[in-house]
């Protein structure tokens, strides 16, 4: 079975990237441009979700959709890496308790290292 990952992002170019990247590593994508999947993530079941920071309104803020998610009890054993051209990245990403960050533009060996170390190093989601 392939593992989920949720990709959000609202730049229609990154979002392109992204999907391609992760599809030609054998994961299976989910896409949002705002976010609002996350209100279905017992459903979806992702094993990762990729999230931009400053997501276009009328939604929120990945940070704010992070720790949201980190705060619940049904939804923190998700694992969430931001990603940002912002400058404190590192200390955004502490705050709202993200598995990880990875600054834009952004390396795609990178990427792929960072996504697969995640997936690799974590404890399963029971169905």
């Amino acid at each position: 079975m392939l593992k989920k990952i949720m990709v959000i992002e609202d730049d229609p170019d990154i979002m392109e990237v992204l999907e391609y990247i992760l599809r030609s590593e054998g994961y299976e994508v989910i896409t949002s441009v705002d976010g609002e999947e996350c209100a279905h993530l017992a459903e979806i079941l992702p094993d990762l979700i990729l999230m931009d920071i400053r997501l276009k309104p009328p939604g929120q803020n990945g940070d704010m959709i992070c720790l949201r998610l980190k705060s619940a009890a049904e939804t923190k054993c998700f694992p969430v890496i931001l990603l940002s051209a912002e400058h404190d990245l590192p200390a955004i990403s502490r705050s709202c308790g993200a598995d990880g960050y990875l600054s834009k533009p952004f390396d795609l060996a990178v990427l792929t290292d960072k996504v697969r170390h995640i997936l690799t190093n974590r404890v399963p989601i029971k169905s």
